[in-house]
Parts: C-alpha cells; structure tokens; sequence
C-alpha cells in the first residue's frame, strides 16, 4: 500500500517535473525570438538613419551646386516632401516590426503560438 501511493507521488513530481521542463523550454524559445526581433527592431532603425542621412547629404550636394535662390528652394523643398513620405513609411515599417513582436510575444501563451 506504501508502496502504491510512492508511486502516484513519484508519478505527479515527475509530471510536473516535465511540465516545469517544457516551460522553461517554451520560455528559452521564447527569449530567443524576443532577441531575434529586437535585433530586427535595431537593425531597421539603422538602416532608416543610413538611409535619411544619404539623402540628407544627396539634399546638401545638390543645393551646394544650386545656380540660384530658387534652384535651392526647389532641392529644399523636394527634400523636405520626400522626407515627410520617408518618414511615414519608415514609421509604418517599425510598427509593423514592433506589431510583429507583440503577436509573437503573446502566441505561446494562447497555445504555443500554433493556430488551426
């Protein structure tokens, strides 16, 4: 009889003992794809910067060559437009990444992150 409820008591530690183990595997899984994406994250930010700074200096090369006043306005003008587009498609681009992490943030605490 001893040794009957050793038993069922060795069996509920060892299932919990690997249901413990298969958290902290989905958990090092977990951190894993949050490393993965935050090294996206900053990725992409630079290459934003890299790319605003190009035109940046493209915007200053050109206006440096301007004949006149206008030409000059023109170059300014051309930037801050293309800028303003810049902008609004870099942002969209990180909320997107930033979107994409909180999906997968939350998937394996609704079932792994496995849909049907």
């Amino acid at each position: 009889m001893a040794d009957e409820n050793t038993g069922a008591t060795g069996g509920g530690a060892n299932a919990a003992f690997e249901g413990a183990q298969r958290a902290g595997e989905a958990m090092r899984a977990s951190g894993q794809r949050v490393a993965d994406q935050t090294s996206s994250l900053g990725v992409a930010m630079i290459d934003q910067a890299q790319a605003n700074a190009e035109q940046a200096f493209a915007a200053l090369r050109a206006a440096a060559q301007a004949k006149d006043l206008s030409d000059v306005m023109r170059i300014q003008g051309d930037y801050l437009r293309e800028q303003g587009q810049r902008s609004m498609n870099q942002a969209r681009e990180i909320g997107e990444l930033i979107m994409k992490f909180g999906r997968d943030a939350v998937a394996p605490m609704q079932g792994g992150g496995k849909s049907g």
